[in-house]
């Protein structure tokens, strides 16, 4: 689902907002989201799941091509971890 999906699909279920408020309300969220892990919050979404980061170590790589050794810096990469009652619809939908 994209974004423009998710927006069509809450405009159609709520009769008394517009597609552009919905819009503002989707983008929003998504900005306090993006906003709250790259202060390195953790968001928990109860029933759905939760988003955090994970700090990935400093290592030592090779480029391919030439061999060469290749220092990659640290780095954290943010990680969805759903919930208990996500997994059991989406398993749920699975086996049907």
């Amino acid at each position: 689902m994209t974004k423009s999906e998710l927006v069509a699909l809450l405009t159609s279920h709520q009769s008394t907002l517009s597609q552009q408020d919905v819009d503002d309300a989707v983008k929003i969220l998504l900005q306090q989201m993006s906003d709250a892990l790259a202060a390195g919050q953790r968001i928990e979404i109860r029933g759905f799941g939760s988003f955090s980061l994970h700090a990935r170590p400093p290592r030592l790589a090779r480029n391919p091509r030439t061999g060469a050794p290749v220092a990659i810096p640290a780095r954290h990469s943010p990680h969805f971890k759903p919930g208990k009652e996500l997994r059991q619809r989406v398993n749920a939908m699975l086996v049907t």
